[in-house]
Order: C-alpha cells, then sequence, then structure tokens
C-alpha cells in the first residue's frame, strides 16, 4: 500500500475553524479601532475649522465670522488656492476636502459637517459648528460640536442623526 500526501478533510476543516475563530475576535476589533480614528479626525477637524474661523474674523471684520464652511476652503471639491489669493468667499484657510464635507455623502474620515451662525448689524458674532458620523455605527458614534469659544463637546449620536448648528452646550452635550 502507498501512503497517500497531503490533509485529510478533518485536519483542513479545524484550520479552516481555526481561522474563522481569529477572524470573529479581529474584525471587531478593527472595526472599533477605525471608528476611533475617524472620531480622532472629526475632533480634528473641529479644531482646525475653529482655528480658521479666528483667523477669518481677524482677516474680515467686516464680516465677522465665516458665514459658511465652503466661505473657510478654496472652492469646489478639489480645487486649489485661486491664482489672485484668497477673498472674503473662498478664504482658502482649510483644504476643500474639510470645506466641502457637508453630506453624508461627501464626508471627510466618515464624518460631515455643519454649521450656524448669528449676525448682529451684518456681523457674524457667533457661530456653532456641528459634526456627525456619515454612517452611524460604521464611520463613528458621537457626534461632536463646538462654538466661538473652540470648545468641543460630544454627544452619542443616533441613526440618522445630523451635524447640530445651535445650543452645544448643555446637559446633552458635555465636554470632551
Amino acid at each position: 500500500m502507498r501512503k497517500q500526501k497531503g490533509f485529510s478533510l478533518i485536519e483542513l476543516l479545524i484550520v479552516v475553524a481555526i481561522i474563522l475563530i481569529i477572524a470573529a475576535i479581529a474584525i471587531p476589533n478593527l472595526l472599533r479601532a477605525r471608528i476611533a480614528a475617524n472620531e480622532s479626525s472629526a475632533v480634528s477637524s473641529l479644531r482646525t475649522i475653529n482655528t480658521a474661523q479666528v483667523t477669518y474674523d481677524t482677516g474680515y471684520p467686516i464680516v465677522g465670522y465665516a458665514p459658511t464652511i465652503a466661505a473657510l476652503g478654496p472652492g469646489g471639491v478639489g480645487s486649489v488656492c485661486p491664482a489672485g489669493g484668497p477673498v472674503q468667499a473662498n478664504a482658502c484657510l482649510i483644504d476643500s476636502a474639510l470645506s466641502n464635507a457637508t453630506a453624508a455623502g461627501t464626508a471627510k474620515s466618515g464624518y460631515f459637517y455643519a454649521m450656524g451662525v448669528t449676525a448682529n448689524a451684518g456681523v457674524n458674532i457667533q457661530y456653532v459648528l456641528g459634526t456627525s458620523p456619515a454612517a452611524y455605527n460604521v464611520t463613528g458614534i458621537r457626534n461632536f460640536c463646538s462654538n466661538e469659544d473652540a470648545v468641543i463637546h460630544q454627544n452619542v449620536g443616533a441613526s440618522g442623526s445630523v451635524p447640530i448648528t445651535a445650543a452645544c452646550t448643555g446637559a446633552t452635550w458635555p465636554v470632551l
């Protein structure tokens, strides 16, 4: 009788079962790490926008804070600062990926952004900036917001939540 070379079906099934067990342990950890990275990026983007708002207010004191997130960027998706330099409508203070991340379909690192402003005598004196995950429990689980004091607040999101544009304080929005 000849001895056969190779693996038996039982041995192959055991190896496949071990691989599936390892995958079942590793994949949820990978997804949690991805969510944590997206949330960290969202907080960093809020800080970038807060800094850009202060710069915009200094550069255009007649306007005050920028009226939209898009006004802080260079223009449309993928655009760069115009050859003539920054202008009030396109201040070139943030990149186009962030300035155009205003809907779930255009999210930056799994989050999209919205902003509301308050004007007094034609000057934008306050703003509220909010961000929400584009896909709840996939790209993130928390909403974040900030206003002109640059303090970042958080709130556990829900499926279908949208970025807040008013009242970013209180018990429902604790400081991060």
